[in-house]
């Protein structure tokens, strides 16, 4: 094998690995490409979840508000049945008292 052929044969098998090349970058490149359908159909899906988000973020905080309500609430409910069993106790107290009374006015009487 002469120089000639040593360059020819070399030339030949570097155009043909770059053929090859060419051919699998636009084979993969192919495959994978996102069509304009698929992007518009991604854009759809990130718009829908993005208003979800904002949805679950409205419900959240409504949520808490209504926690905070009832929070609230409760803690007016619990000081005002402690207020009422206080009263309750005292009237208690109050009629034992008048009971007692009563029976020593009778004893004396």
């Amino acid at each position: 094998m002469n120089r000639t052929e040593f360059i020819l044969v070399t030339a030949i098998i570097l155009f043909t690995a770059f053929c090859l090349g060419w051919f699998a970058y636009w084979l993969i490149h192919r495959f994978t490409r996102v069509s304009k359908a698929d992007m518009g159909e991604l854009e759809k899906m990130a718009k829908e979840l993005h208003e979800a988000e904002e949805t679950r973020d409205e419900a959240v905080t409504y949520l808490q508000q209504r926690e905070a309500e009832l929070t609230n609430q409760l803690s007016q409910s619990e000081a005002e049945l402690r207020a009422a069993m206080d009263g309750l106790r005292e009237a208690r107290h109050e009629a034992e008292e008048l009971r007692a009374y009563i029976e020593r006015a009778h004893a004396a009487g």
